[in-house]
């Protein structure tokens, strides 16, 4: 029973985990991947360039369903607890994370607030995770000399 509960939230989450395999496959060039307690963990100087550039936050990783990409191997690290939390997250939501994701940055956004960290899912995250995502040290890694998050 406990081995199909796992299988149902990878099903679950398939659709966003599936965006984050896109990602990690775009960024293959010089990126290293594991597997770190059932999700893929992948960082490299393509997948730094997408964050910094495809993000409206500076931050050392994010997660896709069961992927998390990251600027450099530090990044994974003091990630970690937080985007284990957004892992989390899309297991519970399934196909409806990245609307609901999105829908609670508009209503931030809409009652005055900011879209990244008065969203109900990063305030959880940050509550729940220890790290503050990279948001305030988006300074460049010894891992990837000139990238900036």
């Amino acid at each position: 029973m406990r081995r199909s509960l796992s299988v149902l939230r990878y099903v679950w989450a398939a659709p966003t985990t599936a965006l984050g395999l896109l990602l990690v496959l775009s960024g293959l060039w010089r990126a290293q991947a594991r597997v770190v307690e059932g999700v893929l963990e992948a960082h490299g100087p393509v997948l730094a360039w997408l964050l910094a550039h495809l993000t409206r936050v500076p931050c050392g990783a994010a997660a896709f369903g069961h992927v998390v990409i990251a600027r450099d191997r530090r990044s994974l690290e003091e990630t970690r607890a937080h985007e284990r939390v957004h892992v989390r997250q899309c297991e519970t939501w399934g196909p409806l994370f990245v609307p609901a994701y999105l829908t609670a940055s508009l209503w931030a956004v809409c009652h005055g607030r900011n879209f990244y960290f008065d969203n109900r899912f990063e305030v959880e995250a940050f509550q729940t995770g220890s790290s503050r995502h990279g948001a305030q040290s988006a300074v460049a890694s010894e891992d990837t000399p000139g990238v900036r998050g």
